[in-house]
């Protein structure tokens, strides 16, 4: 702050020579003329001090014998004397500051932080719907409106602040860390979820920690057969069904299953090969507008872009709707190559690792593998067989039971067994 105030009112860059400049310094303190930046240089010194400090200091000269000469001047005072014989470049300095004046009304970048759950892009939207967008006028800006529907409408949102600093809105938010509990549904007894199978396989291990096993290890299932039932079923002293509880199914089950899959390669490719031949084309642009600045057009028959661009910032914060950057054109052309079989086996050595990697991944364990390749002119094809092993398992709800169902059901079972 004190060299803006500096710079306002103007200082000058002296050289001071003579008998005694150190009593010179010492006058300077007693009669409050300020002096900074002092340096000496052997038989001179050199210092700053203000233009109207500067005028002071001619009776201290001539009561300590020393002499003073002006080095350089600085400040705006200096610097508008100087515009008054550059009327072109004081025009344009004058409507580059109203131009800068009128821009800082507006929002020219939006800013999130302390979002986790909740995506940016997510957010942005959100404020798009209520009308705050590039660019937008401060004045219509509700803030303290913004604040409380950001906490209404996202309840795990417990805290927001909406900010302008510069031309930037600053959007902070805090989530909320717990959970967030349904008071009216503890009372009630929960809904009963059941674990059924997501692809058929064999049931190769099982242990449930709660709910009703339906099947055990060694039995075959089919996609969307119950494995555990959340119904757990409370008995009367007769062993009779009284009613049922509902629970959330928990259990560790793992299905084993067979896979085969093929992987083709050919031996022949195409690849792109850059001749090294770039060119770089200067571009602006005002909010969507663009502009090249380079001379002539691409005359490459092929080639990829890539392009740099990056936004006007005058301060920490205000942005301005300019942007700039570089657009650089690289030149290939698209060759046939044809692989070796060292690098054929390089090719399905990768594939493979993708297979295994990916399997990882998802938590499958191959328990059994059979690979082959076949070859031919023109291709390679990588054919496996596998035998797999997950914990492919979907939660699904629990079907609502009465009473007296099971018994019905295990009548219906042992009629029909005595049929046959």
């Amino acid at each position: 702050m004190l060299h803006w105030i500096q710079y306002i009112r103007g200082y000058v860059k002296i050289r001071v020579w003579g008998y005694s400049t150190e009593r010179l310094l010492n006058l300077c303190g007693n009669h409050d003329i300020l002096v900074w930046d002092i340096a000496s240089c052997g038989d001179y010194a050199t210092m700053n001090v203000s233009v109207k400090g500067f005028f002071a200091l001619k009776p201290l000269l001539r009561k300590t014998g020393t002499r003073a000469a002006v080095l350089k001047k600085y400040g705006l005072p200096f610097f508008m004397s100087k515009m008054r014989h550059r009327k072109v470049f004081a025009a344009g300095f004058a409507c580059c500051m109203i131009f800068w004046i009128l821009m800082s009304g507006y929002i020219w970048n939006i800013e999130i932080e302390g979002n986790y759950t909740l995506t940016e892009d997510v957010l942005l939207d959100y404020l798009k719907e209520k009308g705050v967008h590039i660019p937008m006028k401060k004045s219509r800006l509700p803030i303290e409106e913004l604040e409380k529907a950001l906490r209404e409408d996202y309840g795990v949102i417990t805290w927001t602040s909406v900010q302008l600093q510069g031309t930037t809105l600053l959007v902070s938010i805090k989530e909320n860390e717990m959970p967030d509990y349904d008071q009216s549904s503890q009372n009630e007894e929960p809904a009963g979820t059941d674990l059924a199978a997501a692809k058929a396989g064999m049931v190769s291990y099982m242990i449930t920690r709660s709910g009703v096993p339906q099947v055990a290890p060694g039995d075959t299932v089919a996609p969307g057969d119950i494995l555990v039932s959340g119904a757990v079923p409370v008995y009367n002293e007769d062993a009779t069904v009284r009613r049922y509880r509902y629970v959330e199914a928990d259990a560790d089950i793992r299905l084993r299953y067979t896979e085969s899959l093929d992987v083709k390669r050919d031996i022949l490719y195409e690849e792109k090969r850059y001749s090294g031949r770039r060119k770089k084309v200067l571009t602006v642009g005002i909010r969507d507008r663009e502009w090249n600045l380079g001379l002539g057009g691409i005359d490459y028959a092929a080639y990829d872009v890539s392009e740099e661009k990056k936004q006007v910032r005058l301060l920490d914060r205000l942005y301005l709707p300019v942007y700039y950057g570089v657009r650089t054109a690289q030149e290939y052309e698209i060759v046939s190559r044809r692989r070796t079989e060292e690098e054929m086996n390089a090719v399905m050595r990768e594939e493979w690792r993708k297979i295994i990697s990916t399997l990882e991944e998802k938590g499958v364990q191959i328990t059994e593998k059979n690979v082959t390749i076949k070859k031919n002119e023109t291709n390679w094809v990588l054919h496996a067989r596998m035998e797999l092993e997950e914990s492919a398992v979907l939660t699904v709800p629990t079907e609502i039971r009465q009473a007296g169902e099971e018994a019905a059901s295990e009548e219906e079972d042992t009629a029909r067994q005595e049929q046959q």
